[in-house]
């Protein structure tokens, strides 16, 4: 097992993410974006959400009890199972699985960005539109290590940590920019940046540690 590569700041991360800035965005639209986004909201919510089940318990008395528990973590998380599985066993990485995972993210990338008010286009299942993310699909026998992925999640603790304050400035910044649109009809660039930046981080993170496409440690930039 390898301790977390450097990364030269000169180097393009596997996990790459750009939003174009909008000159102008519409000021209805963002308005009401908290209801306007409900149903593609619903969907991701399906790709992503934790499966709750009920258990009912007898207890020695007699009594009745139901517990719910939460388990998984919706299609993401079962590929995120399944490929480590892969990566552990046989040290491959199946293409298909990648490409599916790719066009989620992208998926996935174009809500958040319509829910940060970074764009006005509603989100696509299949056109880019203006959210561009890419991923390389690594060789997992020659560029993966089959034993990294079971302590990945410890390596990312101190980015977590820091994304969680991150997310809490980049609710108030969407916070500040939905007023600056209504007034102005633009989303001020130094937080249109601020947001992007964030959103750019936490996919490096994720491509490191659950969608395990490279062994090189995420760097702690915005940029």
């Amino acid at each position: 097992m390898t301790a977390p590569e450097q990364t030269n700041p000169t180097q393009t991360y596997p996990a790459r993410l750009d939003i174009d800035y909008p000159e102008s965005l519409n000021r209805v639209t963002t308005a009401f974006r908290i209801i306007v986004i409900i149903p593609i909201a619903i969907l991701a919510n399906i790709l992503s959400a934790t499966v709750v089940s009920t258990v009912t318990v007898v207890t020695a008395s007699g009594q009745i009890v139901s517990q719910a528990t939460r388990t998984g973590g919706g299609i993401a998380g079962a590929l995120f199972v399944a490929t480590l599985l892969m990566i552990l066993f046989r040290q491959r990485y199946p293409r298909w699985w990648f490409d599916f995972a790719l066009q989620l993210n992208r998926f996935l990338a174009r809500i958040g960005a319509f829910a940060a008010l970074l764009t006005d286009r509603y989100p696509s299942t299949v056109e880019e539109q203006s959210v561009h993310l890419d991923l390389d699909y690594p060789d997992a026998r020659t560029e993966l290590n089959r034993w990294l992925p079971l302590v990945k999640w410890l390596l990312v603790i101190p980015h977590i940590i820091v994304l969680a304050f991150l997310a809490i400035g980049a609710v108030v910044v969407i916070i500040i920019a939905w007023f600056a649109i209504l007034f102005t009809g633009r989303y001020p660039r130094p937080l249109f940046d601020y947001v992007v930046g964030v959103s750019r981080w936490a996919l490096r993170v994720s491509a490191y540690s659950t969608l395990l496409i490279t062994d090189r440690y995420p760097p702690f930039r915005l940029s």
